[in-house]
């Protein structure tokens, strides 16, 4: 069972910046592509951004895009979401997981224990 470490989350004011950590192992980041996605309250899980293994292309929602930027350590073991000009339309649990889908996150279990965003005054 493949399962990643999300951290980062925090509190932060509407205009801010959050730097989000997904702590994987060395394997998985070479063979598989790694996903950020969200849940809001009341709302389904959906996809955020994803960076490929191999040629690392990269995926960004339209929610998000020019706003955020993924990013991946292979040093560290490790991709980041960089947000910046967060919403509270922003505000949701984030989870890393090694898929760009929900639906195959979701079929093979992927899901770890997420971090929270909270963007308000």
């Amino acid at each position: 069972q493949v399962q990643l470490v999300e951290s980062g989350g925090d509190l932060v004011q509407p205009g801010g910046s959050l730097r989000l950590s997904c702590a994987a192992s060395e394997f998985v980041l070479k063979y598989y592509p790694i996903g950020w996605f969200r849940q809001a309250p009341g709302k389904e899980r959906e996809e955020v951004s994803c960076i490929k293994s191999g040629d690392g292309s990269i995926f960004y929602a339209d929610s998000v895009k020019g706003r955020f930027t993924i990013s991946r350590d292979n040093t560290k073991n490790t991709v980041y979401l960089q947000m910046n000009s967060l919403t509270p339309e922003d505000t949701a649990v984030y989870y890393c997981a090694p898929a760009c889908s929900v639906n195959i996150a979701t079929m093979y279990n992927y899901w770890g224990q997420g971090t929270q965003v909270t963007v308000s005054l």
